[in-house]
Protein backbone atom coordinates (compact mmCIF):
# COMPACT_ATOMS: atom_id res chain seq x y z
CA UNK A 1 0.00 0.00 0.00
CA UNK A 2 1.23 3.41 -1.20
CA UNK A 3 1.74 5.74 2.24
CA UNK A 4 0.53 8.72 0.63
CA UNK A 5 -2.30 10.48 2.82
CA UNK A 6 -5.41 10.91 0.84
CA UNK A 7 -7.45 13.92 1.40
CA UNK A 8 -11.17 15.06 0.24
CA UNK A 9 -13.54 17.13 1.29
CA UNK A 10 -17.57 16.92 2.83
CA UNK A 11 -18.94 17.76 -0.76
CA UNK A 12 -18.06 14.00 -1.61
CA UNK A 13 -20.99 12.69 0.70
CA UNK A 14 -18.90 9.39 1.32
CA UNK A 15 -20.59 7.80 4.89
CA UNK A 16 -18.56 8.76 8.10
CA UNK A 17 -17.96 5.25 8.77
CA UNK A 18 -16.22 4.77 5.38
CA UNK A 19 -14.10 7.60 5.97
CA UNK A 20 -12.94 6.96 9.13
CA UNK A 21 -12.41 2.96 8.52
CA UNK A 22 -10.05 4.07 5.53
CA UNK A 23 -8.28 6.50 7.48
CA UNK A 24 -9.22 9.86 4.76
CA UNK A 25 -9.27 13.48 5.92
CA UNK A 26 -11.91 15.89 5.40
CA UNK A 27 -12.07 19.31 4.49
CA UNK A 28 -15.84 20.87 5.81
CA UNK A 29 -17.98 23.13 3.53
CA UNK A 30 -19.99 25.08 6.25
CA UNK A 31 -23.62 25.66 6.14
CA UNK A 32 -25.86 28.09 7.27
CA UNK A 33 -29.64 27.10 8.26
CA UNK A 34 -32.16 29.45 10.32
CA UNK A 35 -29.27 31.56 11.13
CA UNK A 36 -27.22 28.67 12.26
CA UNK A 37 -23.77 27.44 10.67
CA UNK A 38 -22.86 24.10 10.82
CA UNK A 39 -20.00 21.84 9.20
CA UNK A 40 -18.08 18.21 9.44
CA UNK A 41 -17.25 18.36 13.24
CA UNK A 42 -20.32 19.68 14.40
CA UNK A 43 -23.41 18.80 11.86
CA UNK A 44 -26.78 19.12 11.53
CA UNK A 45 -28.81 15.66 11.13
CA UNK A 46 -29.25 14.75 7.69
CA UNK A 47 -33.26 13.88 8.31
CA UNK A 48 -33.72 17.27 10.42
CA UNK A 49 -31.94 19.67 7.65
CA UNK A 50 -34.32 17.76 4.71
CA UNK A 51 -37.07 18.67 7.19
CA UNK A 52 -36.38 21.93 7.69
CA UNK A 53 -36.14 23.05 3.75
CA UNK A 54 -39.44 20.80 3.35
CA UNK A 55 -40.88 23.57 5.83
CA UNK A 56 -39.08 26.60 4.39
CA UNK A 57 -35.94 26.78 5.44
CA UNK A 58 -32.84 28.12 3.03
CA UNK A 59 -30.13 27.01 3.67
CA UNK A 60 -26.52 28.57 2.34
CA UNK A 61 -23.01 27.02 2.00
CA UNK A 62 -19.31 28.35 1.98
CA UNK A 63 -16.33 27.15 0.17
CA UNK A 64 -13.79 25.65 2.29
CA UNK A 65 -11.93 28.63 4.00
CA UNK A 66 -8.42 28.90 2.30
CA UNK A 67 -6.65 29.37 5.96
CA UNK A 68 -8.65 26.38 7.38
CA UNK A 69 -6.96 24.12 3.96
CA UNK A 70 -3.53 25.71 4.67
CA UNK A 71 -3.92 24.89 8.78
CA UNK A 72 -5.04 21.26 7.79
CA UNK A 73 -2.13 20.91 5.48
CA UNK A 74 0.60 22.16 7.25
CA UNK A 75 -0.15 19.39 10.20
CA UNK A 76 -0.95 16.59 7.62
CA UNK A 77 2.46 17.98 6.10
CA UNK A 78 4.62 16.74 9.60
CA UNK A 79 3.18 13.45 9.15
CA UNK A 80 3.13 12.35 5.76
CA UNK A 81 5.48 13.39 2.51
CA UNK A 82 2.83 13.26 0.35
CA UNK A 83 -1.23 13.99 0.01
CA UNK A 84 -3.66 13.33 -2.75
CA UNK A 85 -6.78 16.08 -2.20
CA UNK A 86 -9.84 14.74 -4.49
CA UNK A 87 -11.62 18.53 -4.51
CA UNK A 88 -14.86 19.00 -4.87
CA UNK A 89 -15.69 20.68 -8.84
CA UNK A 90 -14.24 24.21 -9.74
CA UNK A 91 -17.42 24.31 -12.05
CA UNK A 92 -19.54 24.75 -9.11
CA UNK A 93 -17.91 25.44 -6.08
CA UNK A 94 -14.61 28.10 -5.58
CA UNK A 95 -13.79 25.00 -3.20
CA UNK A 96 -10.53 23.74 -5.67
CA UNK A 97 -9.11 26.71 -6.79
CA UNK A 98 -8.87 27.74 -2.43
CA UNK A 99 -7.14 24.50 -1.74
CA UNK A 100 -4.81 24.51 -4.61
CA UNK A 101 -3.46 27.89 -3.54
CA UNK A 102 -3.30 26.33 0.21
CA UNK A 103 -1.36 23.32 -1.01
CA UNK A 104 0.95 25.43 -3.03
CA UNK A 105 1.48 27.81 -0.47
CA UNK A 106 1.96 24.93 1.96
CA UNK A 107 4.59 23.03 0.15
CA UNK A 108 6.98 25.89 -0.65
CA UNK A 109 7.32 26.13 3.44
CA UNK A 110 8.44 22.31 3.09
CA UNK A 111 11.11 21.28 0.68
CA UNK A 112 10.62 17.82 -0.63
CA UNK A 113 7.17 17.28 0.78
CA UNK A 114 4.21 16.70 -2.12
CA UNK A 115 0.76 17.86 -2.18
CA UNK A 116 -1.34 17.21 -5.29
CA UNK A 117 -4.71 18.83 -5.61
CA UNK A 118 -7.24 17.16 -8.03
CA UNK A 119 -9.91 18.99 -9.53
CA UNK A 120 -12.88 16.27 -9.60
CA UNK A 121 -15.00 18.30 -11.81
CA UNK A 122 -17.66 15.97 -9.60
CA UNK A 123 -20.04 16.48 -7.06
CA UNK A 124 -21.87 14.48 -4.60
CA UNK A 125 -21.31 10.66 -4.21
CA UNK A 126 -19.29 11.30 -7.91
CA UNK A 127 -16.75 12.88 -6.51
CA UNK A 128 -17.16 9.92 -3.89
CA UNK A 129 -16.86 7.62 -6.34
CA UNK A 130 -13.37 9.14 -7.73
CA UNK A 131 -11.82 8.69 -3.79
CA UNK A 132 -12.92 5.23 -4.22
CA UNK A 133 -10.83 4.44 -7.12
CA UNK A 134 -8.32 6.07 -4.95
CA UNK A 135 -7.95 4.34 -2.18
CA UNK A 136 -8.38 1.45 -4.25
CA UNK A 137 -5.37 2.03 -6.14
CA UNK A 138 -3.33 2.98 -2.88
CA UNK A 139 -4.22 -0.09 -1.47
CA UNK A 140 -2.75 -1.72 -4.82
CA UNK A 141 0.48 0.28 -4.41
CA UNK A 142 0.02 2.94 -7.02
CA UNK A 143 2.14 5.80 -6.55
CA UNK A 144 0.73 9.29 -5.76
CA UNK A 145 1.61 10.64 -9.10
CA UNK A 146 -0.01 7.34 -10.39
CA UNK A 147 -3.12 7.81 -8.70
CA UNK A 148 -3.69 11.51 -9.31
CA UNK A 149 -2.77 11.03 -13.39
CA UNK A 150 -5.26 8.41 -13.60
CA UNK A 151 -8.05 10.95 -11.50
CA UNK A 152 -7.20 13.65 -13.96
CA UNK A 153 -7.06 11.89 -17.50
CA UNK A 154 -10.12 10.11 -16.81
CA UNK A 155 -12.55 12.36 -15.07
CA UNK A 156 -15.14 11.68 -17.99
CA UNK A 157 -15.92 8.32 -16.98
CA UNK A 158 -17.40 9.23 -13.79
CA UNK A 159 -20.89 9.63 -14.64
CA UNK A 160 -23.57 11.33 -12.82
CA UNK A 161 -26.80 11.25 -13.45
CA UNK A 162 -29.58 12.74 -11.20
CA UNK A 163 -33.15 13.95 -10.90
CA UNK A 164 -35.06 16.26 -8.51
CA UNK A 165 -38.26 16.38 -6.61
CA UNK A 166 -39.30 19.89 -6.66
CA UNK A 167 -38.24 22.35 -9.07
CA UNK A 168 -37.83 25.28 -7.17
CA UNK A 169 -34.72 24.39 -5.61
CA UNK A 170 -33.23 24.79 -9.14
CA UNK A 171 -35.02 27.96 -9.93
CA UNK A 172 -33.33 29.34 -6.51
CA UNK A 173 -30.16 28.34 -8.09
CA UNK A 174 -30.70 29.85 -11.20
CA UNK A 175 -30.64 26.34 -12.59
CA UNK A 176 -34.37 26.86 -14.24
CA UNK A 177 -36.51 29.60 -15.01
CA UNK A 178 -39.62 30.80 -12.33
CA UNK A 179 -41.49 30.06 -15.38
CA UNK A 180 -40.39 26.49 -16.11
CA UNK A 181 -40.50 25.70 -12.30
CA UNK A 182 -44.08 26.74 -12.11
CA UNK A 183 -44.84 25.06 -15.00
CA UNK A 184 -43.29 22.10 -14.06
CA UNK A 185 -44.78 21.60 -10.71
CA UNK A 186 -48.32 21.89 -11.98
CA UNK A 187 -47.31 19.49 -14.38
CA UNK A 188 -45.41 17.22 -12.37
CA UNK A 189 -42.20 17.22 -14.63
CA UNK A 190 -39.37 16.27 -13.10
CA UNK A 191 -36.20 17.30 -14.92
CA UNK A 192 -33.22 14.82 -15.58
CA UNK A 193 -29.47 16.22 -15.41
CA UNK A 194 -26.11 15.13 -15.17
CA UNK A 195 -22.70 17.06 -14.46
CA UNK A 196 -20.94 17.97 -17.67
CA UNK A 197 -16.87 17.34 -18.55
CA UNK A 198 -16.06 21.02 -16.95
CA UNK A 199 -17.78 19.57 -13.89
CA UNK A 200 -21.26 21.76 -14.22
CA UNK A 201 -24.60 20.81 -13.87
CA UNK A 202 -26.78 20.62 -16.81
CA UNK A 203 -30.28 19.80 -17.55
CA UNK A 204 -30.31 17.10 -20.09
CA UNK A 205 -34.04 15.86 -20.26
CA UNK A 206 -37.44 15.51 -18.45
CA UNK A 207 -40.08 13.26 -17.74
CA UNK A 208 -43.49 13.50 -16.31
CA UNK A 209 -44.16 11.55 -13.10
CA UNK A 210 -41.71 10.46 -10.04
CA UNK A 211 -40.90 7.00 -10.82
CA UNK A 212 -40.59 7.57 -14.54
CA UNK A 213 -38.10 10.04 -13.44
CA UNK A 214 -36.31 7.05 -11.45
CA UNK A 215 -36.20 4.65 -14.28
CA UNK A 216 -34.74 7.36 -16.95
CA UNK A 217 -31.73 7.46 -14.50
CA UNK A 218 -31.13 3.73 -14.92
CA UNK A 219 -32.06 4.33 -18.54
CA UNK A 220 -29.11 6.66 -18.78
CA UNK A 221 -26.96 4.40 -17.13
CA UNK A 222 -27.65 1.97 -19.93
CA UNK A 223 -26.49 4.33 -22.82
CA UNK A 224 -23.13 5.81 -20.75
CA UNK A 225 -22.03 2.83 -19.00
CA UNK A 226 -20.75 0.83 -22.24
CA UNK A 227 -18.45 -2.32 -21.55
CA UNK A 228 -17.48 -1.22 -18.47
CA UNK A 229 -20.21 -2.93 -16.42
CA UNK A 230 -17.04 -5.20 -14.72
CA UNK A 231 -15.38 -1.74 -14.02
CA UNK A 232 -18.18 -0.86 -11.58
CA UNK A 233 -17.45 -2.85 -8.54
CA UNK A 234 -19.83 -1.03 -6.88
CA UNK A 235 -22.31 1.74 -7.61
CA UNK A 236 -22.70 4.74 -5.55
CA UNK A 237 -26.45 6.77 -5.27
CA UNK A 238 -27.19 9.27 -2.68
CA UNK A 239 -30.44 10.61 -2.24
CA UNK A 240 -32.18 13.57 -0.48
CA UNK A 241 -33.78 12.08 2.35
CA UNK A 242 -35.46 9.76 0.18
CA UNK A 243 -33.89 6.73 0.87
CA UNK A 244 -37.02 4.15 -0.53
CA UNK A 245 -36.36 5.62 -3.77
CA UNK A 246 -32.58 5.48 -3.64
CA UNK A 247 -33.42 1.62 -2.95
CA UNK A 248 -35.69 1.25 -5.71
CA UNK A 249 -32.76 3.08 -7.95
CA UNK A 250 -30.33 -0.21 -7.04
CA UNK A 251 -32.89 -2.91 -7.34
CA UNK A 252 -33.53 -1.70 -10.94
CA UNK A 253 -29.81 -1.60 -11.60
CA UNK A 254 -29.45 -5.14 -10.36
CA UNK A 255 -31.86 -6.19 -12.05
CA UNK A 256 -30.33 -4.83 -15.28
CA UNK A 257 -26.58 -5.37 -14.86
CA UNK A 258 -26.42 -8.06 -12.01
CA UNK A 259 -24.37 -5.12 -9.87
CA UNK A 260 -24.68 -6.61 -6.04
CA UNK A 261 -22.88 -3.61 -4.58
CA UNK A 262 -23.84 -0.36 -3.73
CA UNK A 263 -22.78 2.47 -1.19
CA UNK A 264 -26.42 4.72 -0.71
CA UNK A 265 -26.11 7.68 1.10
CA UNK A 266 -27.39 11.14 2.08
CA UNK A 267 -26.91 14.25 -0.26
CA UNK A 268 -25.34 15.80 1.92
CA UNK A 269 -25.97 19.58 2.47
CA UNK A 270 -23.47 21.38 0.47
CA UNK A 271 -25.25 19.50 -2.69
CA UNK A 272 -28.57 19.20 -0.86
CA UNK A 273 -28.65 22.98 -0.15
CA UNK A 274 -29.78 23.34 -4.12
CA UNK A 275 -31.15 20.23 -4.65
CA UNK A 276 -33.62 19.90 -2.12
CA UNK A 277 -35.39 17.28 -0.79
CA UNK A 278 -36.38 14.09 -2.95
CA UNK A 279 -33.11 14.41 -4.83
CA UNK A 280 -32.18 10.67 -6.33
CA UNK A 281 -28.73 10.99 -7.99
CA UNK A 282 -26.72 8.07 -9.54
CA UNK A 283 -23.20 7.45 -10.02
CA UNK A 284 -20.84 4.95 -12.20
CA UNK A 285 -17.62 4.42 -14.06
CA UNK A 286 -18.52 4.74 -18.21
CA UNK A 287 -18.10 6.16 -21.22
CA UNK A 288 -17.93 9.94 -20.91
CA UNK A 289 -20.59 12.02 -19.42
Amino acid sequence: MSQFKLVTDTSADLPRSYLEQNHITVMSLAYIIDGNTYEWEHPMDEHEFYERMRKGSMPTTSQVNMGDAIELFEKLILEHDEILCVSFSSGLSGTYNSVAVAAQNVCEGHPGKKIRVVDSKAASLGQGLMVDYALKMQKEGKSLDETADFLEQNFQHFIHVFTVDDLNHLYRGGRVSRATAFVGTLANIKPILHVDEEGHLINIGKVRGRKKSLIELVNLMEQKIGDHVKDNRTIFISHGDSLEDAQFVADEVKRRFGIESFLINYVGPTIGAHSGPGTIALFFYGDER
